[in-house]
């Protein structure tokens, strides 16, 4: 499995050979005026789902989405078809770059690992049009491989399993979503996002950044506070050990922001906290450590070397008692 979806540990790209169609979110089909005569009972940040849902069925934000590659053909792969134009063209492991469509998006979809193998099998004059949404911080793969302005995508979409529905990535203290996308392509994707009544935030320069930090600590504190309890489920860390969490998303936000020369806005751990209670019935575990907590620890390495006391000294402990790294270890 893999985190580029609504919660990461639970949203797996496998590549499958056998694409099945997913459905249109379930609010995309259902009427808004039951659902809008419903709000004097129903929580407002529910109701604007549902009159979002109504106001995306059928329609793309005009001059919006365009045909478009999709690498990979598991959960996120084929939820992007489902959602897309005619023209689009999923493209599975060993199959040849396509000629067409010969512009427009190249969704990628696929695991962290298998990223250098994608822009490899991209023609350079296409690269560009990459669009990256996986879990933990691209930058640094992004610069080598020449693509430090590359579309990224925080992707904030659960897809339980292969031709179900994908479900947004909406709290009660974010009502207008989470999902955020940066870059060249990022109105296309917020259109076909919109297609199907689903949330997405257009965000450059610090505000992006800002975004990507907070849902990097996320999947590194949730993971991380889960695994020393067993791998309970995102929900139980935040509702069992939400002191322990707490104290963990400080350390991580602080050290993030001096990394990052941003300033998050108050309330950050409310905003995660609700966020895991959103998907609470998703395990947890340390995975990809390159991407995400290995970013974390390479910031108590360097302080270290530089005889500085590490910034992250909960972070560190959990990492060793957990066996990812051993003491004084260097990544």
């Amino acid at each position: 499995d893999d985190d580029r979806g609504h919660v990461p540990a639970a949203l797996p790209h496998d590549g499958s050979t056998q694409p099945q169609r997913t459905h249109r979110a379930k609010n995309e089909e259902e009427d808004v005026r039951p659902a809008a005569a419903a709000c004097t009972v129903t929580p407002r940040w529910l109701c604007a789902v549902a009159g979002r849902a109504a106001a995306g069925r059928g329609a793309r934000m005009a001059g919006g989405d365009v045909p478009s590659i999709i690498v990979g053909g598991g959960r996120i792969g084929s939820a992007l078809k489902e959602l897309g134009v005619e023209g689009d063209v999923v493209l599975r492991r060993g199959d040849a770059f396509p000629a067409t469509p010969a512009s427009g998006p190249i969704y990628v979809t696929t695991r962290n690992d298998d990223l250098a193998g994608v822009v490899a099998a991209t023609p350079p004059e296409r690269r560009q049009d990459l669009v990256f949404m996986q879990n933990g911080m691209l930058g640094e793969f992004l610069e080598e491989q020449g693509l430090p302005d590359a579309t990224q995508v925080l992707l904030y979409l659960a897809v339980a399993k292969l031709g179900e529905p994908p479900i947004d990535g909406i709290t009660d203290t974010n009502p207008d979503g989470l999902t955020t996308a940066k870059g060249r392509w990022a109105e296309a994707f917020r259109a076909r996002l919109a297609g199907g009544g689903l949330t997405c935030h257009v965000k450059q320069g610090d505000e992006y950044t800002k975004a990507m930090l907070e849902k990097h600590v996320w999947i590194c504190a949730f993971m991380v506070t889960g695994a020393l309890h067993g791998g309970v489920t995102v929900g139980e860390v935040e509702s069992a050990h939400a002191s322990q969490l707490r104290a963990l998303v400080d350390e991580l936000c602080a050290a993030g922001e001096a990394a990052l020369g941003v300033r998050l806005e108050p309330g950050a751990f409310e905003r995660l906290a609700a966020y895991g209670r959103s998907v609470a019935h998703f395990p947890t575990a340390v995975k990809e450590f390159e991407w995400r907590n290995g970013w974390f620890h390479k910031i108590s390495q360097r302080a270290l070397a530089e005889g500085r006391p590490d910034p992250l000294p909960l972070h560190t402990a959990a990492l060793q008692e957990l066996g990812v790294v051993k003491e004084g270890a260097r990544v």
